[in-house]
């Protein structure tokens, strides 16, 4: 815990096998994300191509496989949240030849490469190799909502039951934060069950959540996800927004660690 309480919140819940200590889980919605292959050549080599006018600093794009997605560039650390799914990325800028940026997320993986000339190209599990898109228009930039104690509560309860749920056995799940940090938390919570819920559907998944007996949601100088004698331990800090918890392969990762 760091920095002095203002509140610590703490549930437990009560189903049919017993009692659930709440406060977070595993998760995950997220795309598999690849490294940058050649794409289109008017992207960069056109030599009749004008330089195109800077996007809007938090704007709304289309691939040309339909793939829609939000792109924040207006905060300290770019944001990126796909259509129909909840998760928020937080990306990082990395230089790349031609006077391109590479954005990639916690684990390293590129999800966007932002072109000299104005083009943008996602990576997701269905098209590795790239997907050019195209600007659809302006829209409001990636908040994290304000959430009331009692709805913090319910949010982490739900995600430890559907972690449960997943792993077909009782999971414990505690978290040990701050009024400041407590919609990191239950955001980190919902991340982590939707974690637990796609390990369990990949080669070896079933096995990796068997060896975990709680997970433990606390505040830190540093956002990570590590798992140590059967306790996966989510560090959350909230002076860095939505950057401030780690994504939900960040935590799948944790789970899957020897």
């Amino acid at each position: 815990m760091v920095g002095r309480r203002s509140a610590i919140f703490r549930a437990a819940v009560r189903n049919g096998t017993g009692a659930l200590c709440v406060l977070a889980a595993l998760s995950a919605a997220s795309p598999v994300l690849a490294q940058a292959g050649s794409l289109r050549e008017a992207l960069y080599n056109s030599r009749n191509e004008m330089r195109r006018a800077p996007p809007p600093p938090a704007a709304r794009y289309v691939s040309e496989t339909g793939q829609r997605f939000v792109f924040d560039r207006s905060q300290s650390r770019p944001l990126l949240r796909f259509e129909g799914q909840s998760e928020v990325w937080a990306l990082e800028p990395h230089a790349a030849p031609r006077g391109d940026i590479i954005y990639k997320n916690d684990l390293g993986q590129p999800v966007l490469r932002a072109t000299k000339l104005g083009g943008m190209i996602v990576f997701t599990q269905q098209r590795p190799g790239g997907s050019a898109a195209a600007v659809a228009g302006e829209v409001a930039p990636i908040r994290l909502p304000a959430l009331s104690p009692s709805a913090v509560l319910q949010r982490l309860a739900a995600a430890s039951a559907k972690a449960s749920r997943a792993a077909q056995r009782l999971i414990s799940f505690e978290a040990d934060v701050t009024a400041e940090s407590s919609a990191l938390a239950a955001d980190a919570a919902s991340l982590a069950a939707d974690a637990v819920a796609r390990l369990v559907r990949r080669p070896g998944g079933k096995q990796a959540i068997s060896k975990i007996d709680k997970v433990v949601i606390d505040e830190g100088k540093k956002p990570s996800a590590h798992l140590k004698k059967g306790v996966v331990r989510i560090t959350v800090t909230p002076d860095l927004g939505l950057a401030g918890r780690p994504s939900s392969e960040k935590i799948a990762a944790a789970a899957e660690e020897r």
